[in-house]
Order: C-alpha cells, then sequence, then structure tokens
C-alpha cells in the first residue's frame, strides 16, 4: 500500500560511498538501478525501486537509481544499520507529457532537445504510449557516456530496444526485472473496452508491448516477483525459462507492524486501487459492499487511491447508493496510511491479476486479517484459505460479500488470520530478503559476463 502514500519528509541528501565490504563478504557492487517511472505513489515499480534499492545499499552497495519523470522518492540509508552503501538519484528527463494538470500536453518549441524528444511526442500524438522507449534511449545514452562506472544494470521493467547490445553497448551486464508482463493488463483493457474506437485506442495505447515482447526474449537474465509471474512471462513474451529467476518481494515490515494502541474502527474494509483500472477488480468490491451493507449497515469502504469521476466504479457507486459509504484517500503520509490499515476490520485485494500483491503483503505485515482473490499470484504471497487469508475467486461480487460478512462477524478468526498473516509475511516477503536475492543474481550475471569475455579472448588468442 506504500505505492499510494506520500512521504512525509522530503528525501534526505544521499550518503558518500563506501569501499567498505557488504554483508555477503564478497566486494561492493556499483549498481545502475533504471526505472522509467519511479513515483512510489501511484504504481508498484516506485516501491520496488525505493525499498529495493534502500536494502541494497544497507548490504554494503552502492546505488544510482536512473529515473525519469515522475522521479523516484528514495530512502537515505542509515549508516548504523548498513554496510556502508549508499543511494542516489540521478534525474533523466523526459518531456514529462503525462504531468498533471495538463496530461497529454504539446510542449513549446524550447522544450526539444534532440530526436528523442520528438519520437516522444510523435508517438504521443498518434495515441500510443512512447515512454519505455524514449527513456531506454536516453538511458543508453547516460550509459555509454559513464563506461566503466557500474559493475551491472538493472532495469525495472523499461524492456526498450535502447538497452539491447549487451555489456558492450551499456558498460555492463544487464539484468531486468519483470513484474509481470503488461500484455496481461493488456487483455483486461480490451475486454473492459466497449465499442470500435475504443477497443482501437486501447490497441494503440499498448503498442509498446510489441517491443518489449521482442526485447524480453534476448534478455540474458529476468528477474521476477512470483511463480506465477514467471509462467506468465514464459507464456506472454516467450522467454527461455532457464533466463527467469523468481525473487520475491515484501513489505517493510519496521513501517507495516501491529500496533494494539490504533483502535479498530467497526465496519472498516480497506483496499488499495485506481478506479479506472479493471484489473484491480474495483467493482466487483463495490457491488460486494452493497450486499454486504443489506445485513451490516456499519460496513464501509476506504480505498487508498485515486477516485475516478466517471467510468463503471462511479457508476455502480451512483447505482448502488454507496457514496456515503465509500471515501476514497490520496496523498497521505506513510504513517497515516499505516494507522488506516492498522484500524481496519478487514484488507481486502479484489483483483483479477497481481504478479505479487504488495497491498497483500503490507496489510498481513499489520495484523490485518485479509480477503483476498486467487488472480494471479495473489495465492503465492496470502496463503491457504483459512490459514492465513479468506480465499475467494476473482471477479466474483457474491463470493467477496460472503468472505466480508464472515470477517466482520468473526472476531476470533479476524485475530488468528491477522497473527498468521504477519508470521507468513516475516518469513517469505521483506525487502531484505528480496535485496539478498537480487544481489545473488547481480553477480551471477558479472561472473558469466567475464566468462564470455576470457572465452572470447582465448579465441582472438
Amino acid at each position: 500500500m506504500t505505492a499510494e502514500a506520500v512521504q512525509a519528509a522530503a528525501p534526505r541528501p544521499a550518503e558518500t560511498p563506501s569501499a567498505s565490504a557488504p554483508t555477503d563478504g564478497e566486494r561492493p557492487l556499483r549498481i545502475a538501478m533504471l526505472t522509467y517511472k519511479g513515483n512510489p505513489f501511484c504504481g508498484g515499480q516506485g516501491v520496488y525501486v525505493r525499498h529495493l534499492s534502500r536494502e541494497l545499499a544497507r548490504l554494503g552497495h552502492t546505488v544510482d537509481v536512473i529515473g525519469a519523470q515522475p522521479y523516484p522518492v528514495l530512502d537515505a540509508v542509515d549508516p548504523a544499520r548498513s554496510g556502508s552503501g549508499a543511494v542516489t538519484l540521478t534525474e533523466l528527463p523526459s518531456l514529462d507529457l503525462y504531468r498533471q494538470p495538463d496530461p497529454f500536453r504539446t510542449p513549446g518549441r524550447d522544450e526539444f532537445r534532440d530526436w528523442i524528444d520528438g519520437l516522444e511526442v510523435a508517438t504521443m500524438w498518434t495515441g500510443g504510449f512512447p515512454e519505455p522507449l524514449s527513456f531506454s534511449l536516453r538511458a543508453r545514452r547516460h550509459l555509454a557516456a559513464h563506461r566503466g562506472r557500474f559493475d551491472v544494470v538493472h532495469d525495472n521493467q523499461t524492456l526498450g530496444y535502447g538497452l539491447l547490445g549487451g555489456p558492450d553497448a551499456l558498460g555492463a551486464p544487464l539484468v531486468t526485472t519483470i513484474h509481470h508482463p503488461i500484455t496481461v493488463d493488456r487483455r483486461l483493457d480490451l475486454a473492459a473496452a466497449q465499442g470500435f474506437k475504443r477497443r482501437a485506442s486501447v490497441r494503440r495505447w499498448y503498442g509498446f508491448t510489441r517491443m518489449q515482447k521482442r526485447v524480453a526474449r534476448r534478455l540474458p537474465s529476468v528477474l521476477t516477483v512470483s511463480g506465477s509471474s514467471r509462467q506468465e512471462i514464459v507464456e506472454d513474451l516467450g522467454v527461455h525459462p532457464g533466463r527467469i529467476h523468481v525473487v520475491p518481494i515484501g513489505a517493510d515490515t519496521d513501517l507495516f507492524s501491529p500496533d494494539p494502541a490504533v483502535p479498530e474502527v467497526p465496519g472498516r474494509i480497506v483496499t488499495t486501487s485506481s478506479a479506472d483500472v479493471p484489473l484491480k477488480g474495483l467493482i466487483h468490491l463495490v457491488e460486494a459492499l452493497a450486499k454486504v451493507r443489506t445485513e451490516n449497515p456499519e460496513a464501509h469502504l476506504v480505498v487508498v487511491g485515486k477516485r475516478a469521476d466517471d467510468g463503471p466504479v462511479a457508476a455502480a457507486i451512483e447505482r448502488l447508493g454507496l457514496s456515503g459509504a465509500i471515501e476514497f484517500v490520496k496523498g497521505i503520509s506513510d504513517a497515516a496510511l499505516v494507522d488506516l490499515v492498522r484500524g481496519a476490520q478487514v484488507a481486502c485485494v479484489p483483483s483479477l491479476y497481481e504478479g505479487f500483491s504488495l497491498p497483500a503483503a503490507e496489510a498481513m505485515a499489520t495484523g490485518t486479517p485479509l480477503l483476498a482473490t486467487t488472480g494471479g499470484a495473489i495465492p503465492e504471497v496470502a496463503g491457504p484459505d483459512g490459514e492465513t487469508c479468506l480465499a475467494v475467486p476473482p471477479g466474483d461480487a457474491g463470493a467477496l460479500a460472503a468472505g466480508l460478512l464472515r470477517l466482520l462477524g468473526d472476531e476470533g478468526l479476524r485475530r488468528r488470520l491477522g497473527a498468521a498473516g504477519r508470521e507468513r509475511v516475516l518469513a517469505r516477503f521483506t525487502w531484505r530478503q528480496a535485496a539478498i536475492g537480487t544481489a545473488e543474481r547481480y553477480r551471477e550475471a558479472i561472473a558469466r559476463q567475464a566468462a564470455g569475455a576470457a572465452v572470447r579472448a582465448t579465441g582472438r588468442r
């Protein structure tokens, strides 16, 4: 749920890198972490970059996050808790075509700097999404200008043509994270689109997925966050299974933790969702709430995310008379968000599909009982039905309503599931564990590149 929170304080200055050894006993790595969309308040990619970079630095590595607008928010690293690594931010500006309050804007003539800017605007004008390609081209140019500065390049799901060419082009071996194939989003958005014009617009917007398929098949090392995502990457993108490694991510268990001093609010259900994204399944939770309130009038929903002024969710809220029972919150601090989750009687993940589900892990880490669908990788995070969560089929408002009524009416069940859920997260899904697993893959990529270089040198001799 951190993805929808606003950090209360501005990022602190980055620390000075140190040459001390990381916690695995080997030399510290110099990591370039690329993120074309790094804002941690509107999507999981920014959350990933923020927490993974911090934990890698705590292991002793130096991480330079290279990102475009909206720029990542990064955490300073406490020397007392780290191996003297550091996190820095390098801004690689785009034309910021989707900024608020003027998204899809046409830049002024004086804003254009080079042909990449022209390509970015032309793609937007024709209804496409240009950022993965344009960012990859800028990142390639930046990395070439800083050849020898990094030991490894870590791409966070850009999958743009500019990242092809291997170490000779980028100056270091490449490791890529694919949280889940965006082709899944494309399918669900097309299924929800009504009318020929809308479907044509969706197809054009997702035109970049053709590039991502081509790039993904040529990548030497792919990280993903769950077994479900791994299978989707094989099937949708055609990546060889032997090149894909599962490194689960996790919750910030220091921040997302139980606090008995926070009172439970009767009837509160909390979820994280964007109202206009079909994949998140919010409309089914809205329909379930209407059913629940016929038996439990106290039931109400707090949505951490942006409220859409129109669309299917807004229409359902109006049709079902739920305007007074559903609240959308956005722009709250991390501390306020955690207390919001702690005070809920139920946390709900109604998604049709998730590549991992950070909201599930974060809710479980607070000890709040979880009701979740079985869409995508959610069961890998939430665990067995009746042991660490209640699980229901995706897209089933009736099943969601039954699960909500069961949890709201059974305090003993809530306490049991909440405690078991936190134990599951502590054992399996922490950012420190994610950083350790990721660093292992970095070293494998570096060793593979060194071995390949040695073979080529032998052949030349």
